[in-house]
Formats: structure tokens, C-alpha cells, sequence
């Protein structure tokens, strides 16, 4: 082998061996909450087409969730399945019951509660009303372009 392919297969090397590895796990819960300010917000409560005032009432959903979390190898140091396990222990209640809670407010307190038990791992939620609208937040533990860790 040639010099520039011998250089071409270390950087490929590289690129694998640094990559960063994720597992996620996908769930759904059943869940009611509201968006009050939908009944009086006049950008919300149109009068037309494109009026969304009936989400300031209490309405059922099912909740789409997808969490992401990095590992450090290929034998996974987090079992998925332990994992996902795990999350849904964390709504163990017949129906969430979320009171104003936006899928954001739903993915930062579930943040929180992984954080906690795995600490220094980057994190992206995804959380969804019915599989069809929702939020996807990125949670780092490194600012980009920066090596201080958060």
C-alpha cells in the first residue's frame, strides 16, 4: 500500500475510533394536558382557519418519547433495554397528568432526572404529541468549540 492510502485508512481509523457513540430508546406514555393562554392569546385564539384556542382546554394525548444518551464503546456501558426500562419506571402513573406542561417543559425535567443518574453525558430528547408535533432538544456537556466541561 501506497503512503497517501496508507494515510487515508489511519484517518479513517481515527474518525471511527473517536466517533461519537449514542444508544437511544423510543417509548409512549398517555398523557392530559392544556395550554391556557390558547383561549385568550389572539395569535392563538384566531377566529379562523388556523385557530388553536381548543388547546386551552385539557386534552388527551399520547406522548412520543425518543432519548438519546452517549456511551463510550461498542459493549455499550448502558444497556438499552435496562435503560428504557428505567425511563418508564419513571412515569409509572396510569395517565400523565401535566397540567400546563409543553413537550420542552416534558424534555427538560426528564433531562434532569437522567443527568442525575448518569452524570457528563450528552443527552437529546425528543418528546411528541402523537407521534406527529414535538420538540427535539439537544442537552451537551461541552459548549461546541470550547473543551470546558459544563
Amino acid at each position: 500500500m501506497d503512503q497517501r492510502g496508507q494515510a487515508l485508512l489511519e484517518n479513517l481509523s481515527r474518525i471511527k475510533n473517536n466517533a461519537k457513540r449514542m444508544i437511544y430508546v423510543t417509548f409512549t406514555k398517555e398523557g392530559i394536558h392544556c395550554y391556557p393562554d390558547a383561549l385568550t392569546n389572539s395569535n392563538l385564539a384566531t377566529g379562523d382557519k388556523y385557530d388553536v384556542s381548543f388547546l386551552g382546554y385539557p386534552h388527551r394525548h399520547i406522548f412520543h418519547f425518543r432519548v438519546s444518551i452517549s456511551v463510550s464503546h461498542n459493549d455499550r456501558d448502558i444497556e438499552f433495554i435496562q435503560f428504557k426500562r428505567w425511563l418508564e419506571s419513571l412515569y409509572s402513573d396510569k395517565v400523565l397528568e401535566l397540567d400546563r406542561k409543553s413537550c420542552e417543559m416534558i424534555s427538560d425535567d426528564l433531562y434532569l432526572l437522567i443527568a442525575n443518574k448518569y452524570p457528563n453525558r450528552d443527552i437529546h430528547n425528543e418528546v411528541s404529541e402523537d407521534n406527529e408535533n414535538g420538540c427535539k432538544i439537544e442537552y451537551l456537556c461541552t459548549r461546541p468549540l470550547q473543551t470546558v466541561v459544563i
